[in-house]
């Protein structure tokens, strides 16, 4: 299935948006900059995979192959919209480093 240009665009958006306000947010609280950053692939893993959390730790090696496998199957528009859910949250550690840097301090 094939997914419209707007959809993409719009979904692109909401994914930026989206883990920039988590990443700001979790930067604020924890006051780790690149915290959402390193985050990132284990959030993506599982919007990708349809694996239970718990099978990573009872059966890995199986649970890696079929994480393996649908990474190697997602269609460009997947792609480009978890690119930009990245994105957002590199935006997010930039911007709080930014404004710690100006002086600013959160919480």
């Amino acid at each position: 299935m094939q997914m419209s240009l707007p959809v993409v665009l719009i979904s692109m958006l909401l994914f930026f948006v989206l883990f920039f306000g988590i990443g700001f947010l979790l930067n604020m609280l924890l006051r780790m900059t690149w915290i959402m950053t390193i985050l990132c692939p284990f959030v993506f893993m599982f919007i990708i995979d349809d694996i239970p959390w718990t099978q990573y730790f009872t059966d890995p090696q199986a649970s890696f192959i079929a994480l393996k496998r649908k990474v190697l199957s997602l269609a460009p528009a997947d792609i480009l919209i978890l690119a930009s859910g990245f994105a957002g949250a590199l935006c997010a550690g930039f911007v709080i480093r930014t404004l710690r840097a100006k002086g600013y301090q959160m919480f």
